[in-house]
C-alpha cells in the first residue's frame, strides 16, 4: 500500500531532503521527516509555508505534481495593498508573465486567517495597508502566485499553501506531519 504524508512546511525549509553545495546548513525535510522512501510531490519555495505532500508512490507523485493533471492548489496570500476588483478580475482572467499567460485563478479577498506566527515575521510598512487573498490555481509555474500578485501590483508578503486537491493542511502545526492514507 502506498504512503502519503501531509507536512506543514515551515518558512525557510527547503522542499528536499539534502542541501548539497550550500556553505551554510539550511533546514531540509530530513530535519522533520525520518521516513525512508518518500519524496515530495511537487515543491514549495523556501520562503513559502504550508502543505507539502510526500509519497512513496511514483504514479501518485506524478498525479499530484504534474501540471497536465490540473490538480488544484489553494493558497492564502498576504499581499501589500488592498485588492480591488480590477486586480481580482485580472487574476481571474489570467496574468501575463515573462513565461506566458497563466491559467485563470479562482481568487477572493478573505479576512485575515488564524495562522501560526511566521518566524521571522513579515516586514510591515505603516503607510501601506495589507490584505489577504485566497487563490486556487491548477498549474505550477515557478513562484507563480508571487509573480501573479506582483503583476497586479499586490506584492506577496506571506504565502501559505492550504490545500492540494482533496488534501487540507487543517490543524497541522509548522514542522508537523501525519499520514493521509
Amino acid at each position: 500500500m502506498s504512503r502519503l504524508i501531509l507536512f506543514n512546511k515551515p518558512y525557510g525549509v527547503l522542499s528536499q531532503f539534502t542541501d548539497k553545495g550550500s556553505p551554510t546548513k539550511r533546514q531540509t525535510l530530513s530535519d522533520f521527516i525520518d521516513v525512508p522512501g518518500v519524496y515530495p510531490a511537487g515543491r514549495l519555495d523556501r520562503d513559502s509555508e504550508g502543505l507539502l505532500l510526500l509519497t512513496d508512490d511514483g504514479k501518485l507523485q506524478s498525479r499530484i505534481a504534474d501540471p497536465k493533471h490540473k490538480m488544484p492548489k489553494t493558497y492564502l496570500a498576504q499581499v501589500e495593498g488592498e485588492a480591488g476588483e480590477e486586480a481580482l478580475n485580472k487574476l481571474r482572467a489570467g496574468v501575463e508573465l515573462k513565461d506566458g499567460i497563466t491559467r485563470p485563478a479562482e481568487v477572493e479577498p478573505i479576512a485575515e486567517p488564524e495562522l501560526w506566527p511566521r518566524n521571522p515575521p513579515i516586514r510591515v510598512r505603516k503607510t501601506v495597508p495589507d490584505s489577504w487573498l485566497k487563490l486556487t490555481i491548477i498549474e505550477g509555474k515557478n513562484r507563480q502566485v508571487r509573480r501573479m500578485t506582483a503583476a497586479v501590483d499586490l506584492p506577496t508578503l506571506r504565502l501559505v499553501r492550504w490545500q492540494v486537491g482533496e488534501w487540507l493542511l487543517d490543524d497541522l502545526k509548522p514542522g508537523e506531519w501525519r499520514d493521509a492514507i
